[in-house]
């Protein structure tokens, strides 16, 4: 814990990179994470094609108006409105609405609900989980043999839900109202990846299963889907909003984390909770430094970092106290060819941006080595 004098000024998030591969409400995520001191690396990894003028969508409209269902689930408000505003668009939205104001109403979170409510129609019902599986256990519960459901879909797949209405003995009639793509300009996702596989990134947030099923598809036509993976499983925390949202990433065997609560806020939480906890802590030279993902944080203040400065500091942190010698830390540093005389300049840029030259010693013909606290210094030197 930081005493009085040593309270941190920054954020939870600061001297961390978070890649944010979402579509829609990418802004507002990236609002949040940078209020917290995060660098934000958006790249869409998937676009939403509204599907207004799509002959699946008008028919899917029409055979509901021409005989209505028992039941019509909503599961985004954004696919609401547009399904509401495509049936305007081609003279039926009248008869959509007055076709939903005869059933049940089931909407799976507050946002949908507020989407119902400002056509005009009100829920029956509404999960507090905002999830589908709570809205597939209460239809199961009732019964829905013998029943005509409608479920507005989004693009994303619905694990069994669909499946396990039939099986139950429902009708299901589908509404596609928009449909995920991969992004019109690919270039923004290739430099996600490569920052992801470099470990230029700390997190890589998720939204949609679509966007993680076509980043790892990406990834795959590139080559690069080892190199993402193992990025994935060691170095760049991968956060997903919901269960749903993570399954394709888990059928690759990557292990994943999300919030209790399948939104936005609650996943910046979740690492502003996660990432400070994964940073590595050292006493050093009388100083309490705390090593981030492009930054260092020296008694409770935040020293931004060059590059070439993190990549010397991870490898001094490798073995805290011991000596690195200079063809070591030469290596690790990208680009660099041969020239020891490149170790001596980044250690010097790495010196004056922690502020306390005194934090790495350099030991004369051998290298160079972290000042570790005399009690801490010979804990790792047993180890």
């Amino acid at each position: 814990m930081y005493d009085n004098q040593q309270r941190p000024e920054h954020g939870p998030l600061a001297g961390f990179t978070v890649g944010v591969t979402a579509a829609r409400r990418a802004d507002e995520l990236g609002v949040l994470l940078q209020r917290r001191g995060a660098a934000v690396l958006h790249a869409p990894a998937l676009r939403i094609v509204p599907l207004a003028d799509d002959g699946e969508l008008l028919a899917a409209t029409k055979e509901l108006i021409d005989r209505a269902p028992d039941i019509v689930v909503a599961t985004t408000a954004i696919g609401f409105r547009g399904w509401i505003e495509a049936a305007d668009g081609w003279g039926v939205g009248e008869d959509l609405l007055g076709t939903l104001r005869g059933v049940r109403l089931l909407a799976r979170g507050p946002k949908v609900k507020g989407a119902i409510r400002a056509a005009g129609l009100t829920e029956e019902w509404s999960p507090t989980s905002e999830s589908m599986a709570e809205v597939l256990d209460r239809l199961l519960e009732e019964g829905v043999d013998g029943g005509r459901i409608a479920v507005q879909l989004h693009g994303e797949p619905l694990p069994g839900f669909v499946e396990a209405l039939r099986a139950g003995g429902a009708e299901v009639v589908g509404v596609p109202v928009y449909r995920w793509m991969p992004p019109e300009d690919i270039a923004p996702v290739d430099r996600l990846l490569d920052a992801t596989v470099t470990r230029g990134l700390d997190a890589l947030t998720f939204t949609s299963a679509p966007a993680a099923a076509s980043l790892l598809s990406r990834a795959e036509k590139r080559g690069l889907l080892p190199e993402l993976l193992a990025a994935l499983h060691h170095d760049v925390l991968p956060a997903c909003v919901g269960p749903v949202t993570a399954l394709p990433l888990q059928a690759r065997g990557v292990d994943t984390l999300h919030p209790e609560r399948f939104r936005l806020g609650p996943l910046v939480q979740l690492l502003c909770q996660e990432m400070p906890a994964r940073a590595r802590t050292l006493p050093i030279a009388g100083h309490r430094v705390e090593i981030r993902g492009h930054a260092v944080v020296v008694d409770g203040t935040l020293r931004p970092v060059p590059p070439a400065g993190m990549s010397l500091l991870r490898a001094l942190c490798r073995r805290p106290g011991w000596v690195v010698a200079r063809s070591e830390l030469l290596r690790a540093l990208p680009g660099a060819g041969r020239d020891e005389h490149a170790v001596e300049t980044a250690m010097a840029r790495l010196r004056t941006a922690l502020g306390a030259p005194k934090l790495i010693q350099t030991v004369v013909k051998r290298g160079y080595r972290l000042a570790l606290d005399p009690a801490t210094d010979s804990k790792y030197a047993d180890a």
